[in-house]
């Protein structure tokens, strides 16, 4: 294998040879190529899909209302409905250990200042579960409890970006944050994968945010998270039941799609679940066939190059040449040309996805890399093939007479 003459006669072989080569390496090349630029793509479209859910929980379910649309039970078109304290109460009464999270939503927005620093900031006033249906991490100190609900108390959760716009000098844990004229202090400090604008947000208690601007029990929105153990069909049963349910409370008739709108993120999981499944089985495939293409020019071209190397080889074993000697010439040709090709190939690959990421992520292909393993496996496939396709013949050969060789057209 460490033979200097063995590997001076195989780089000869391929510089006398280099269209041959040439054609070899780029079959094994242009399929390493294809099969990481396919797979990059298939991997941004998940990550795409993926980004889609970051920032909220994947069992959530949103409680929203509007107007009536259609008059019902002696009531007019066009009622307000108002979500109250009561219905977040109501709804958790009535589905008890369906709901792992409940939490209700007061949208505000805000004039905040720290000192001389000064900017503007839509403001969440809610319950302490909402840290997890929003996914909000704790950089420092602390959510809201139930005490903060229990007591209205004045205090703050504000993200990490308020944190750096206001406080320049100092650090927010601990300080008190002007809100529109309105003292608060600050227990803590968070960050999401949400984004910027995730992160310059300000939460509050809601019971907080009721007795000061507007004295009253109304809330904006109620969200929630089922069960994690309900399966598909039973999760989107549990949101038509609220649907339903609210509709009633409220007299809301139940072709009226606007006063009550319920968007449970079960039916969002699974469309994406099934796309991302089918992406995935589209690109194996493409993948897969080509490789299988790459194997078979491989193979083809390594049956014809010991056809054509048949002479040769009836010489060298007239000569005294082993059957070994004359497969591991063939071999190990073929085995450094698809080595050899295969980095190309991935090198090319990697870089035209490299190059070519600002314009997928203008078309939301998000992050289009593909994992460095997998295409050294494929490449480790392609040498294992080629390896195969140069053994198989090469062995036939090497078992041929050298006057049946040398008579060879």
């Amino acid at each position: 294998m460490f033979d200097i003459d063995l590997w001076r006669e195989i780089f000869q072989s391929i510089n006398m040879n280099r269209t041959r080569s040439l054609l070899s390496g780029f079959t094994i090349a242009f399929a390493i190529m294809l099969f990481a630029i396919l797979f990059g793509i298939a991997n941004g479209l998940n990550n795409t899909f993926a980004e889609g859910f970051v920032d909220d929980a994947a069992n959530s379910i949103f409680i929203r209302t509007g107007r009536t649309t259609k008059a019902n039970k002696g009531l007019q078109a066009g009622r307000r409905i108002q979500l109250k304290n009561e219905d977040q109460d109501y709804i958790t009464d009535e589905f008890g250990n369906k709901i792992q999270y409940i939490t209700s939503r007061i949208y505000k927005n805000v004039n905040a200042s720290f000192r001389n620093e000064k900017n503007s900031y839509p403001l969440r006033a809610v319950h302490p579960d909402h840290q997890f249906l929003e996914k909000t991490i704790i950089k420092e100190g602390r959510y809201i409890n139930q005490l903060d609900i229990d007591n209205s108390t004045k205090v703050v959760v504000i993200g990490r970006l308020v944190e750096e716009d206001l406080f320049l000098k100092t650090t927010a844990l601990g300080k008190y944050i002007n809100l529109s004229g309105i003292p608060y202090k600050i227990v803590g400090i968070f960050t999401d994968d949400g984004g910027d604008n995730e992160e310059r947000m300000v939460y509050m208690p809601v019971s907080t945010a009721q007795h000061i601007y507007g004295n009253n029990d109304y809330v904006d929105q109620i969200n929630l998270t089922y069960n994690p153990n309900l399966n598909f069909d039973q999760a989107l049963a549990f949101g038509n039941s609220i649907k339903k349910k609210l509709k009633d409370r409220f007299n809301v008739a139940s072709n009226d799609q606007r006063a009550i709108r319920v968007q449970n993120m079960a039916q969002g999981t699974k469309i994406v679940g099934q796309l991302t499944f089918g992406i995935n089985l589209f690109v194996i495939f493409i993948g897969l066939g080509t490789l299988i293409a790459g194997v078979v020019g491989i193979s083809n071209i390594m049956i014809f190059v010991v056809k054509e190397r048949t002479k040769e080889l009836g010489i060298r074993k007239a000569l005294g040449a082993s059957p070994r000697s004359i497969v591991s010439i063939i071999l190990i040709e073929s085995i450094l040309i698809t080595t050899i090709a295969g980095y190309l190939g991935l090198i090319i690959g990697m870089g035209i996805l490299e190059l070519a990421t600002p314009i997928l992520e203008e078309n939301f292909i998000k992050d289009p890399s593909v994992k460095l393993s997998l295409v050294i496996g494929a490449t480790i496939t392609l040498i294992i093939a080629g390896a195969i396709a140069g053994y198989l013949p090469a062995k036939r050969a090497s078992q041929i007479k050298p006057i049946v060789a040398l008579r060879d057209d």
